[in-house]
């Protein structure tokens, strides 16, 4: 299948955003509902839930609910608050040689529900780069001006728990945090629905991947390749073996960053799933403030100096 991406500026969601909410909104419910909605919380518990836990972007989900109006089950939606389970495959590295610091990962999903969108925009008093992703608010990977990097995968588990989903949670470490320590303690105090892992990158060179998940408390760890599986999760053996590719290729003395990704362009790090392929690269230098989306044949750079709108449609075979 074809799928085109774009890359838009948007500094708050607003009627573009209502309408784009509007056109994908059974997708969204099928994700956040699952098989059955009796179990979801209240719309006025997911309220009083983010306010606990974020209250920071209380403002901002307000506005979005004022946006769609009197309408309770949009409102739970957008809260994020305890979302059904999924499970789908990401890989993601830090690189701290030459041209770096740097994250690089992939994000291995389904086409047909994944955003099209790469936005900058600015909430807050940051700018921020991200994939947008869900139905208000969610980033999987994304950077903010100060030079935060956060970038997320799945932790291997269809564990459920009551908590945020990890796209929301990514989203309020970009607007409210600026270093690694501070990203570190908002991911141990929020909780979060499902099983994830985080890597978490600044400007500094400083890195941490933590395992998230409910049910356990959160594990901090000095990995720089991580996939889909955390210590206290039995993984599967193609989330080992793309792990293990990782850690080889960063123990190499002649590895580059640019060696580095051209193997995430390639199997097993790259997935050509029909069910859910590689649906991008991404490459994270924070002290520049740039990523590079990367496809095979296909580089788009992004910074917060110059950042272009635009498309791209690429063929997933």
């Amino acid at each position: 299948m074809d799928k085109t991406f774009v890359t838009a500026r948007e500094d708050r969601p607003g009627k573009a955003w209502l309408s784009r909410f509007v056109e994908g909104r059974a997708e969204a419910e099928k994700w956040y509902f699952g098989q059955t909605r009796s179990s979801s919380p209240s719309a006025k518990d997911c309220r009083a839930a983010l306010r606990q836990h974020m209250p920071e972007l209380m403002p901002y989900y307000e506005s979005a609910c004022a946006h769609v109006g009197d309408d309770e089950v949009a409102h739970r939606m957008l809260s994020h608050y305890r979302p059904a389970p999924e499970r789908f495959g990401c890989s993601q590295a830090v690189w701290l040689g030459s041209e770096g610091p740097a994250l690089v990962r992939n994000f291995d999903y389904p086409p047909d529900v994944v955003s099209d969108r790469f936005e900058l925009s600015a909430w807050s008093q940051l700018r921020v780069i991200a994939k947008a992703q869900r139905p208000w608010g969610g980033c999987v990977d994304g950077m903010n001006e100060d030079g935060l990097v956060a970038s997320v995968t799945l932790g291997g588990s269809r564990a459920q728990g009551v908590g945020f989903s990890i796209i929301l949670v990514i989203r309020y470490i970009l607007e409210t945090c600026r270093r690694l320590d501070q990203a570190v303690e908002a991911l141990c105090r929020i909780p979060v629905a499902l099983p994830q892992n985080v890597t978490v990158l600044d400007r500094s060179g400083s890195y941490a991947t933590l395992f998230l998940g409910p049910h356990q408390r959160p594990i901090i760890t000095r990995l720089k390749a991580c996939t889909n599986h955390q210590r206290t999760i039995r993984p599967s053996s193609s989330s080992v073996a793309r792990q293990l590719v990782i850690n080889q290729a960063l123990e190499q003395p002649s590895m580059s960053l640019s060696r580095l990704t051209d193997l995430f362009l390639l199997p097993p790090l790259y997935s050509n799933s029909g069910s859910s392929p590689t649906l991008y690269t991404s490459i994270y230098r924070p002290a520049e403030g740039r990523v590079d989306y990367v496809w095979p044949g296909k580089r788009w750079t992004q910074t917060f100096q110059d950042f272009r709108e635009g498309s791209y449609t690429h063929s997933f075979a």
